[in-house]
């Protein structure tokens, strides 16, 4: 920061990035101005490079919300929260009025702003937030595994909705960063999980982790998914593949009355079985994003140890370097979670 001018990544379309520097704004009273550590590329970031989002983005946003900081300074109307300290950011900021919220559903919100897409987000140097939308972290919690608090609350959020019950037989349907991310919180509340994955790279990092996986196209996954669980199926199913192949098998694999949870955002509207519903009383449960109580949950996770931040973070480039991040990112395939190294 030099003569309150703050470097920025701006999406530009294109697939382009822009480093520039802008002006530091101040905290409105309301907000917390936080000085930015580490932000993670997620798979919707992917598709504001892709440009699958421009309608809603624009070609002048700071994209990014997977991230950890610092307070660098608070509006006026601000008390919890002090010069210095570490935090991570709920990037959901809702309108209060609509149904939803009156039924303190908030984080499904109507209207609801999801910072770093509908505003400017984490990619600059200092991000200025609403003081809701904070969270205290653990002054000993490293700030690079701190900034995967944001995907590990959404597979808190997951599971939790799932209703998972210990000794469970679990399946996720895609080993990517959220599909691993579910796995392990699905197995720290007791489940016995199973992962389906096709990349290579991603099933020698799910068996790293010491989970049981299946490549579907070498093994026929209902069988085999039938064959471990003594001919019951799934107890549990999390489909995080964002494929019409895992809709496909998400309902043959469930067991009778099983939980399918619908994970993945899928970029058409996929054909589901309803037949199967019927046929064994399955349920279907839809997740979105995350409420408090998952934050709060990731981050002593997080805390413990029990999520292995160091196999999931699998590269580090710094903020002059994320147009090269965000272009390896688009064609690697042994690429689980990267991060932007913003500040120090």
């Amino acid at each position: 920061m030099e003569n309150n001018l703050i470097h920025a990544a701006f999406y530009r379309g294109n697939k382009t990035f822009s480093v520039e520097q802008v002006k530091l704004k101040k905290p409105r009273p309301d907000e917390v101005a936080v000085k930015i550590a580490y932000v993670g590329i997620c798979g919707t970031d992917m598709h504001v490079y892709f440009g699958h989002m421009d309608k809603r983005v624009g070609f002048e946003r700071i994209i990014g919300h997977e991230m950890s900081g610092y307070v660098h300074q608070v509006g006026s109307k601000v008390k919890d929260f002090r010069v210095g300290q570490p935090v991570v950011v709920r990037p959901l900021d809702h309108c209060g009025e609509c149904p939803a919220c009156k039924s303190r559903y908030n984080h499904i919100c109507h209207n609801l702003k999801f910072l770093g897409l509908d505003t400017d987000g984490a990619l600059q140097e200092i991000w200025n937030v609403p003081s809701h939308t904070l969270h205290h972290l653990p002054e000993k919690l490293r700030m690079d595994y701190a900034a995967l608090i944001e995907p590990v609350a959404v597979a808190c959020h997951d599971v939790r909705l799932s209703r998972l019950k210990k000794d469970e037989d679990v399946l996720v349907i895609g080993g990517g960063p959220i599909g691993v991310l579910v796995a392990m919180v699905a197995r720290d509340f007791g489940g016995r999980v199973i992962i389906s994955e096709v990349n290579a790279f991603r099933l020698k990092i799910a068996q790293k982790l010491g989970f049981d996986t299946i490549n579907p196209k070498e093994i026929n996954l209902i069988e085999e998914i039938n064959k471990r669980t003594n001919q019951k199926g799934a107890d549990v199913v999390f489909e995080v593949s964002g494929s019409q192949t895992g809709v496909d098998v998400m309902t043959d694999c469930a067991a009778t009355r099983g939980r399918i949870v619908m994970v993945a955002i899928h970029a058409e509207k996929p054909v589901v079985d309803m037949f199967r519903f019927f046929w064994r009383e399955l349920e279907l449960i839809g997740v979105r994003v995350y409420e408090k109580e998952d934050y709060e949950k990731a981050i002593k996770i997080l805390e413990s140890g029990r999520i292995d931040a160091n196999t999931i973070i699998t590269d580090v480039s710094s903020l002059k370097e994320v147009q090269n991040a965000f272009n390896s990112l688009s064609n690697s395939p042994t690429a689980l979670k990267s991060l932007i190294k913003v500040g120090d």
